[in-house]
């Protein structure tokens, strides 16, 4: 029996918790690209909420779990910055689907990952990063606010937290599962018509 991986990415705004979240849940130790932030990226980073955040990650987060023999989920934590934006189309090659982390203290910086997945078509779920710091909404307040298609799951979560980020994973791959079994019976289902 060959081994399956299936490709998760992890996206959302500037320092919403995507590289906390691929660590939290990796069974590996996860491969970061991370650089110290700059003078130099003040003048296009928006830290606004974020001022103890020191470092940025500029290509990708790796992570790996084991769900059991033969079967794998690899993580892929995307940049949040826009300059980096055109190694999204590269990761997102073959993904199952996605979760869009967000910040209800700066919401709309995962206006441009859902914008992204839903224009390719890519099932993601939204997964609120719970600061101890931010006003406290539920998923019915977060999807309208975000104006998401019917269905498309909000989960409330601690990206520091391994269960809680394990909750957000199942959540996508049960979501992924139904969004691409309802697609697969659609290509195969005969037209409507007179019979």
């Amino acid at each position: 029996m060959a081994a399956l991986a299936l490709k998760i990415l992890v996206a959302g705004g500037f320092g919403v918790g995507k590289t906390t979240l691929v660590g939290a849940v990796s069974e590996i130790r996860p491969l970061r690209t991370e650089e110290l932030l700059s003078e130099a990226g003040e003048l296009v980073d928006d830290t606004a909420g974020v001022d103890r955040k020191t470092t940025t990650t500029v290509a990708m987060d790796f992570g790996r779990i084991t769900i059991r023999e033969g079967l794998s989920l690899y993580l892929f934590g995307t940049p949040g910055q826009d300059r980096f934006w055109f190694l999204w189309d590269e990761l997102s090659q073959g993904a199952l689907g996605a979760v869009v982390l967000a910040d209800t203290r700066r919401l709309e910086d995962c206006f441009p990952a859902v914008d992204y997945f839903e224009h390719r078509r890519i099932p993601f779920v939204v997964a609120v990063n719970c600061f101890a710091d931010a006003r406290r909404y539920d998923a019915n307040e977060v999807a309208r606010a975000l104006d998401l298609d019917q269905g498309t799951p909000v989960v409330l979560c601690d990206a520091r937290d391994r269960d809680s980020g394990k909750e957000v994973l199942i959540r996508l791959v049960e979501h992924a599962g139904r969004v691409h079994t309802a697609r697969l019976l659609d290509s195969v289902s005969p037209p409507a018509g007179p019979v």
